[in-house]
């Protein structure tokens, strides 16, 4: 074999993070229809919030303007769960709100009940993101830690 590497003609990447979205998906909609989590489960899930399709409150937008992390376990409703994004209704310190976020904005879904993560690529060029509180919808106070179920798929061009 070659040392030379060459540009592929096939988006492999893109098939891969598609692929990874769609297990979001459908873990999402074994829960749907439901107001919690079974058990001890609970998912963050961090999104762009300027991403296209992204449909979030404007006070959120303004106190995250790039990205944020919610957490989804025992306080949410309506949840709504579609081929390219969901839907929700989360309250955020007691006020309620809806939220759509389309698969392609998410950057991180992690299930620390289980140690289950998955991180995808950014989509833009941009140098590292901006560093971001996580939101303040209103949850238990809990704490994702790393583990050695996060899948991490990075596609980086090689030279």
């Amino acid at each position: 074999m070659s040392d030379e590497v060459r540009d592929s003609l096939i988006p492999y990447d893109e098939i891969v993070q598609d692929a990874l979205r769609a297990v979001v998906g459908r873990v999402l909609r074994q829960i749907e229809g439901t107001d919690s989590l079974p058990g001890e489960h609970h998912f963050y899930i961090t999104f762009k919030t300027q991403a296209p399709g992204v449909a979030i409150p404007g006070h959120l937008i303004a106190k995250f303007p790039d990205e944020m992390t919610i957490v989804l376990q025992n306080r949410f409703w309506d949840l709504a769960v579609e081929d390219d994004h969901f839907s929700v209704g989360l309250s955020f310190n007691q006020t309620p709100s809806m939220l759509t976020i389309p698969y392609a904005a998410i950057t991180a879904f992690v299930d620390p009940s289980v140690d289950f993560g998955l991180q995808f690529q950014v989509s833009d060029d941009s140098e590292d993101p901006e560093p971001h509180d996580e939101a303040d919808n209103d949850r238990p106070d809990a704490s994702a830690e790393d583990g050695s179920n996060v899948v991490t798929v990075d596609f980086g061009k090689r030279k």
